[in-house]
């Protein structure tokens, strides 16, 4: 068993992919370790559909301007040839939306082989071995074998900064004051539904769930119903359970969590079957296997990006991403979701240090743990933008390999002009 490379990668979501992709093809030997058995992140385990808006319309031109680099789109491009032809696709803005998860795994799996990407499914990372600011080596199971690797850079796409954490970085999670986060989802979906009698009922159906939570027949404190059309014939898409006060990093709390999520889609399909037009004979398809967790830790990097910096459009001289998502916070009391949108032609940049955790020479986040506010995570977190973060980070740990440095002291210059070739709007 090989233990040591280039770049170690933990986590197989979209950006973790991407930064091991990212990096394979521009020479680096990577290690990408992710505790599930497939690629795709909360798409596969918490069933996150479909994509956020990820582009822009420039003023006086036609057609989009994509935001999130050629990688994301190339592995949407891939997934796209291998989901069976739908009427949905033939609109322009739901084929940027929808993707069929199955086949999302696919193709990732089979961009990151071609790239010469080493993994490691169903391996969970247990410690890290730390000194003076140097990651030297992580450990971790799987199936009680005990392993242990080392690199000379490392990318922490946990989503909930894990490797950042075991390795000592300074973390803060949830909004200021009171440390809380936005509330946790358990997606579902449902099939047996007309669709040709449920879309023109959605009105309808979002005043009587009001109704139904005024009765005390439903304990969900969403204000509304969220749902959305997927590729196969009579399944609708639900994102509306709500779990709130429970923090996602606490195992028994987390627990929790997946049991009260639960109870709320048993409720829900009650309410459907009942109340809702089409949905006479609805059934349960399946619930993910894991419940979405929109925010939980986040590292202190050398630079904290603001809630200012995205409504004043900020623009930075190490900049390696941007975000044009709305500023959109469910609200975690409960009730109600705050959604500041940008406008057409506006976004805002990202820059590298917001991916470099205070104190560290050979670490990097990627994906909605970097280094941010509650709010400005609000807006970032969305998959293709955690795709083009990781892609960001995989091109430092590139750069840093062939110049002989660290990600701390790359050439983000040098970072910036490969993005740029690769589709980066910055």
């Amino acid at each position: 068993m090989k233990t040591k490379y280039d770049l170690i990668v933990v986590g197989g979501g979209f950006a973790g992919t991407c930064a091991a992709i990212e990096a394979a093809r521009h020479g680096v030997d990577v290690l990408l370790i992710e505790k599930y058995n497939c690629l795709s992140g909360a798409a596969a385990y918490a069933l996150v559909s479909p994509f956020m808006g990820h582009w822009t319309h420039m003023p006086g031109e036609k057609g989009k301007k994509y935001l999130a680099g050629n990688l994301f789109m190339e592995l949407c491009a891939e997934a796209q040839k291998l989901t069976a032809p739908s009427v949905d696709t033939k609109t322009e803005a739901i084929a940027d939306s929808l993707f069929d998860e199955e086949s999302m795994k696919l193709a990732m799996l089979r961009m990151a082989r071609a790239a010469g990407v080493t993994l490691l499914f169903n391996t969970t990372v247990t410690a890290v071995e730390a000194e003076n600011g140097v990651i030297c080596s992580v450990k971790a199971v799987c199936k009680a074998v005990e392993m242990e690797f080392s690199a000379d850079q490392f990318i922490d796409a946990t989503g909930d900064a894990e490797l950042s954490y075991l390795a000592g970085c300074e973390c803060e999670m949830g909004r200021e004051g009171d440390g809380l986060c936005q509330p946790m989802t358990l997606c579902f979906r449902v099939g047996g539904i007309d669709k040709a009698k449920f879309e023109p009922f959605r009105p309808e159906m979002q005043r009587a769930y009001k109704q139904w939570q005024a009765e005390g027949k439903l304990h969900n404190p969403r204000e509304n119903v969220l749902c959305f059309r997927n590729y196969n014939d009579g399944v609708i898409h639900f994102n509306t359970t709500r779990v709130t006060h429970k923090s996602p990093t606490d195992p028994f709390a987390l627990t929790e969590a997946e049991i009260e999520a639960r109870e709320q889609v048993h409720e829900m399909m009650h309410f459907l079957r009942t109340a809702v037009a089409g949905c006479e004979n609805a059934r349960l398809l399946s619930t993910a296997m894991h419940i979405g967790i929109r925010e939980s830790r986040r590292v202190i990097g050398e630079y904290v990006l603001c809630e200012e910096d995205l409504i004043s459009l900020a623009r930075f001289e190490d900049a390696i991403a941007v975000s044009n998502y709305a500023i959109d916070i469910h609200s975690p009391d409960g009730s109600g979701t705050r959604f500041q949108e940008f406008k057409d032609g506006e976004w805002y940049e990202i820059p590298y240090r917001a991916l470099l955790p205070k104190g560290f020479e050979n670490l990097l986040v990627a994906g909605r743990c970097i280094s941010s506010t509650h709010e400005a995570q609000a807006s970032y977190r969305i998959m293709p933008y955690c795709a083009e973060l990781g892609h960001a980070a995989g091109c430092a740990a590139a750069v840093a390999k062939k110049s002989g440095k660290t990600v701390r002291t790359v050439d983000v210059k040098e970072v910036q002009r490969i993005l740029r070739a690769e589709g980066f709007v910055i």
